[in-house]
């Protein structure tokens, strides 16, 4: 069992940099791309989409290019004037067989209404090929998630669902924490005996966060604005408990507000809990949460979430797009002649062997 990255102080809460758990990661990833380079393979090909003037999605763009030059992936940012075209470059860049990652930076439209469905902007998200969504919030994979399907081809289990960035990013980050993953127990069961408060009901964050928790065998509180839902024992429970009850009972407390306003009052919060903000504003008080005994503090997500970005890269151009695939892939569509085809061959041998007999008789 691996040990812990991150150590907690029994005097004080500890700070940590994101940073230490993002580094081995993007390691494995410069040095998978060093590999393909060696046998003569291009970097995969990480295609944004860019159709808002949102400040943090112009940041968040910025960021996944920096990361992917400094990895030695390949990122190409793709500016759409008007929000409308966006549709028809996804799908271009869904067919394009050189791109192999697509991510699209939201929000677009918004929560405005759609003939498509809800929002534009979910209608997107589900329009993103599951060979090329980086994000793993297509329909394909939010349901598998949900249904806890870990792979794409049952039984064969050769090709893994992708998870969605930010949620697995808080995945990672708590496995290298303390007291929250026990290795030493059977995938799906090693965050059991854990209780677990999410602070956030989102389909990006907070929805697929409870239900990867708990698929992971932990009882995840999940806090909205106007209700509370328990994950527990593979089911969905409405909970009648506050937000405090639900706080103090737990160990591990992930926060994602998106407003500075809000504060989760740090007095709600046991020693030795782990704390992970994954709202771009601080949603605790930092300077009273640090001095509680034991306690791991997370601020920000954002290096690893990137880090899980390129990570569903690699995965995506190993499953689907590497030219050892794609050539295995053409071979058995070769050699698996359509029924009709056959017909056609067996029918034209005996035609042949039909005109032979009756000319060699003929010639008799």
């Amino acid at each position: 069992m691996s040990k812990p990255v991150i150590i907690a102080d029994p005097s004080k809460g500890v700070k940590v940099d994101a940073g230490v758990v993002a580094a081995p990661f993007r390691k494995e990833i410069r040095d998978k791309v060093e590999a393909l380079k060696a046998h003569g393979v291009d970097a995969p090909l990480l295609v944004g989409l860019l159709a808002n003037k949102d400040p943090a999605a112009k940041q968040y763009a910025e960021w996944t290019r920096k990361a992917c030059e400094s990895d030695g992936l390949r990122y190409e940012l793709r500016c759409v004037d008007d929000a409308i075209d966006v549709e028809a470059e996804l799908m271009k860049a869904n067919e394009d067989p050189k791109v192999h990652g697509i991510i699209v930076y939201y929000p677009i439209f918004g929560q405005e209404e759609s003939f498509s469905g809800a929002s534009q902007d979910d209608y997107l998200r589900d329009s993103v090929s599951f060979k090329c969504d980086v994000e793993g919030l297509c329909h394909t994979y939010r349901t598998n998630l949900y249904r806890n399907v870990r792979y794409l081809d049952y039984p064969n289990q050769s090709q893994k669902c992708l998870l969605p960035c930010t949620a697995l990013s808080v995945v990672k980050i708590l496995e290298k924490c303390p007291n929250c993953y026990d290795e030493s127990k059977a995938v799906g069961r090693q965050l059991e005996g854990r209780t677990v408060t999410i602070i956030n009901r989102s389909e990006i964050v907070g929805r697929p966060l409870a239900a990867m928790l708990a698929n992971d065998g932990a009882e995840v509180f999940s806090v909205d604005i106007n209700s509370i839902y328990k994950f527990s024992g593979g089911r969905l429970h409405k909970c009648e408990l506050t937000p405090e009850e639900c706080v103090r009972q737990s160990s591990i407390v992930i926060t994602g507000v998106p407003t500075k306003n809000y504060r989760l009052p740090t007095e709600w919060i046991q020693p030795y809990a782990t704390v992970v903000n994954v709202a771009s504003f601080k949603n605790v008080d930092e300077e009273a949460l640090l001095k509680i005994p034991g306690v791991v503090y997370v601020p920000l997500v954002g290096k690893v979430t990137v880090a899980m970005l390129e990570r569903n890269l690699v995965r995506l151009f190993d499953q689907f797009h590497h030219p050892d695939v794609v050539y295995r892939k053409e071979q058995k569509k070769a050699g698996e002649a359509p029924w009709y085809g056959s017909l056609i061959q067996l029918y034209t041998a005996v035609a042949i062997t039909a005109l032979l007999v009756h000319h060699t008789l003929r010639r008799k």
